[in-house]
Order: structure tokens, then C-alpha cells, then sequence
């Protein structure tokens, strides 16, 4: 791509597969050209609910252009712009994003259980080959029949679109594309089982999340069973929030993949065509589990990375953990991962990410669980079990360093090394319905942090 597309220079892009494979030629040019044109230091960026070129580019340039006015006049930074095929539903709203990238209707088409065109196309480029399916998925969804038989239906078509079998565990790639591969996984972070929401009763699924969508005041489940109840939620808008949440898994699932067996191999590439040049990793949601994950497919002698900064990262905050604290047998898919960094993980997190405050654990219901999720009380379901790295930080790992935002840019800075979370609440802040914060992220002090972590100079 040209480089005066971006804020900054030099830049590279690099592009992967659902499958973490990578474009030769984009790839081959940063490592020709990051050594000669003088780089120490090169900041990784991976995006996270985007669906296409033009989205991740415009939030590359926004969060970069703060930082050659934070940076020391001797640093010599290249920037990397990752770019692998991830989707969102058009209806989450980005902070001062130009509609035209963001495609969100009107409020009442984002209100509405339809599917609009923008996801319609994001579906249609996200899961290739499945066009029937996606077509059938958004008559249903845009003509609402009524019976548990039509949910049914929407049900076997979400589980074809992702390719989970009803009732069955999976193994290999399957398993890779759905794993929670941090909590509620084995300790390779292999799924134990498809989720729940997409192999038990379709109909009783929806209903559970119109319920958890209509929020506090909403009927309880025992209120609505075997009869009606005046002012129910449309069962429907809990349908498109299950076809939300099985997208959601399946990119969960590629971003770990694009991770292990996309970014951590060029890394290491990378370290042998430009040894002296000083990696950054960072990452935003699914993005930071894509970075975080690029640890695990980085070769063993590579000691480059000399930061990872998580923000607002869609994935267990037990990931990196020893021992998962509600089963003693099991660790985090990444456990001691973080020792892969010459320097230190910090993990930006924001109790105002609506998507990671209250979706993320509605989403973490897999198939070892038979509860409903209106079963739960509010504090077992906003739980420890369930959170996400960007609602309360890294857990369960002995040593890591809690700070504010303003503490971690204050004189005392950033730890060398370890595990640190920075509660960047106080600029993380802005955002609608249904994400709130989630993608609050380009803010010149969280450019800051990113220079803090990798002590750049």
C-alpha cells in the first residue's frame, strides 16, 4: 500500500488467511526493507473487530499519529499494520469513526433484529462458500416466523455457518476455531466441547439472551415458562444475538490461530533478516489475542519482542495463569508465555468495555455448563470464571502490577519486565449500546503507554 495513506512512515502492512498464512509479498518486503531504512524499534499493530482493509487502516493511522509527537527525538520507529479476516456486526458503534467506515444505521435498523447490508457482506466475506447459508440466516432473521420450529431452523443454520456439529465435542482445526483456548479449555487451550448456546435448545437460548439484552426489570425465565408474559422480549433480537455470539467464537478462534501459526512465524523471520530491530506487540480485542498468541509460534531462540500491550483484549484474563483458580488441574492456554518478552506484558483494560463487562461472560457459556445464563445471579455471571483481559486485567498470575493509567505514566513508569495492568478507565470511556468503551482505544496516552512499555528512546 502506499505509505501516504497513513499518518506515519515508514509503514508495512502484512495480511493473513483464516488459516494464518501469509501474503509472501508484503510479508517478504518488510523484511527487506525494516533494516535498511534504519528502524530500532517496530510496533506491531493487530486489529480486532473489523471487517475489512479500509477499517483497519483508518484506526492504524488515528492511533499512530500521536505517537511521533510522544516520542523521544532519537527514536527510530518503523510501524506494522496486521491485517487478518475478522468481522463485527455493523450495529457496534466505534468512538469518532466516520460512518462511512463504520456503516451503523439508524437507530432503529440497529435496533432491529434484521440484518442490515453491511453484515450481511461482512458475513458473506468472513465465512466464504457459505453464501445459501447466509441468505437463509437473514430471511429468517428479516421475516421472524413464529414457533420454536423456525429457531430451530436458525439454530442448525448458525452451527453450519461455523461448523460446529450439535451435541458433539471437536477435535483439530474445529477445536481450534471455537476454543475458549484460555479458560473453560484444556491446558493446550483446546476446546472441551462446542459451546452450549449452539448445540442445546435453539429456542430456549434465544429467549435467554432477549432476556439478558432487555437488561435489569426484564421477566425471569421461571415467570415466562409455558405461558405469556406482556411486555417479553422479542425472542428474535435474542436469535441475531446468538448468530453475534457464534461469529464471535469463530473469530475468537482465528485470532489464536493467526497468531500462533501466522504472526509468531514472521516474527521470527523478521529477528533473522533484522536482529537489532526491537518488536512491539499490540494488540486491540481479538487483536490482542491474536498478539498474545503470536508468543506461542514464536521460535524459541527469539528474544525481540521487547513489549506486548493488550487493549482491551477479548479473551480470558486467565489466560497467561498457572492454575486455572476453579480447577487446579488446568492452566492458561498461554501460561508462561509472558517470559517469551524481553520486557514487560501490559494488559489496558476499561470496567466502561460493555462488550467485555457483560457480553463476553454471556458468551463463555460452553458445553461443560448446563446452567442457563438467566440461571446465574448477576455477580456469578459477571464473575471471575468468566472475565475477559480488557474488564479486569490479568488474573491469577503471582507478581502482576496493578497501576492507573496516570501512575503508569508518572515518574515511578512501567515495571521491566512482567505482567502489569493499567485501568486506562479514565480515557476509555466513550461509546454506545451494545460495546459501550470497547473501541475507545485511540488516545494519545495510550499511545504513551505502548512507548512506556517498550522503552523507547
Amino acid at each position: 500500500m502506499a505509505e501516504t495513506e497513513m499518518s506515519v512512515s515508514p509503514y508495512w502492512e502484512i495480511t493473513f488467511d483464516a488459516d494464518g498464512d501469509t501474503d509472501g509479498r508484503r510479508r517478504d518486503r518488510l523484511l527487506a526493507e525494516v533494516g535498511p531504512r534504519g528502524v530500532r524499534d517496530l510496533i506491531v499493530f493487530a486489529h480486532g473487530w473489523n471487517n475489512d482493509r479500509s477499517m483497519a487502516t483508518e484506526l492504524y493511522s488515528r492511533f499512530f499519529s500521536a505517537v511521533p509527537g510522544l516520542a523521544p527525538a532519537t527514536a527510530r520507529i518503523g510501524y506494522v499494520g496486521v491485517v487478518w479476516p475478522s468481522m463485527r456486526f455493523t450495529d457496534e458503534p466505534i468512538p469518532d469513526f466516520r460512518p462511512s467506515l463504520t456503516a451503523v444505521g439508524t437507530p432503529e435498523t440497529a435496533s432491529s433484529p434484521g440484518l442490515d447490508d453491511s453484515t450481511r457482506r461482512a458475513l458473506l466475506d468472513t465465512f466464504p462458500g457459505r453464501d445459501a447459508v447466509v441468505e437463509s440466516i437473514g430471511r429468517l432473521l428479516d421475516q421472524q416466523p413464529d414457533g420454536a420450529g423456525a429457531l430451530e431452523e436458525f439454530g442448525r443454520l448458525v452451527r453450519e455457518l461455523v461448523e460446529v456439529s450439535p451435541r458433539a465435542p471437536r477435535t483439530g482445526f474445529a477445536a481450534d476455531l471455537l476454543a475458549d483456548a484460555d479458560a473453560d479449555a484444556d491446558a493446550d487451550g483446546r476446546a472441551e466441547g462446542a459451546p452450549e448456546m449452539l448445540t442445546g435448545s435453539t429456542a430456549a437460548v434465544c429467549e435467554e439472551f432477549a432476556l439478558a439484552l432487555a437488561g435489569p426489570g426484564s421477566p425471569s425465565p421461571e415467570a415466562v415458562a409455558g405461558f405469556t408474559v406482556p411486555g417479553l422480549p422479542d425472542v428474535w433480537k435474542g436469535a441475531r444475538e446468538l448468530l453475534r455470539q457464534a461469529t464471535y467464537y469463530a473469530m475468537k478462534g482465528r485470532a489464536g490461530t493467526v497468531g500462533e501459526r501466522g504472526l509468531g512465524p514472521v516474527l521470527g523471520r523478521l529477528a533473522g533478516a533484522a536482529p537489532g530491530v526491537r518488536v512491539h506487540l499490540v494488540g486491540h480485542s481479538f487483536g490482542a489475542r491474536l498478539v498474545a498468541f503470536a508468543l506461542r509460534g514464536l521460535p524459541e531462540e527469539v528474544r525481540t519482542v521487547k513489549s506486548v500491550t493488550l487493549l482491551q483484549g477479548a479473551f480470558s484474563h486467565y489466560a497467561f495463569a498457572d492454575r486455572l483458580p476453579y480447577d487446579a488441574r488446568a492452566a492458561g492456554a498461554l501460561k508462561g508465555r509472558q517470559s517469551r518478552i524481553d520486557g514487560p506484558l501490559v494488559c489496558c483494560y476499561s470496567q466502561h468495555d460493555g462488550a467485555l463487562g457483560t457480553f463476553y461472560p454471556l458468551a463463555s457459556r460452553t458445553a461443560g455448563d448446563s446452567r442457563s445464563v438467566m440461571g446465574f445471579g448477576v455477580a456469578e455471571l459477571l464473575g471471575p470464571k468468566w472475565g475477559a483481559m480488557g474488564h479486569d486485567g490479568v488474573q491469577a498470575v503471582p507478581g502482576t502490577v496493578k497501576l492507573t493509567i496516570a501512575e503508569a505514566l508518572g515518574p515511578a513508569k512501567l515495571p521491566l519486565t512482567g505482567c502489569v495492568n493499567v485501568d486506562a478507565g479514565a480515557v476509555v470511556k466513550h461509546g454506545g449500546p451494545p460495546s459501550g468503551a470497547h473501541s475507545d482505544i485511540c488516545h494519545p496516552e495510550l499511545a504513551q503507554v505502548v512507548l512506556a512499555a517498550g522503552r523507547i528512546h
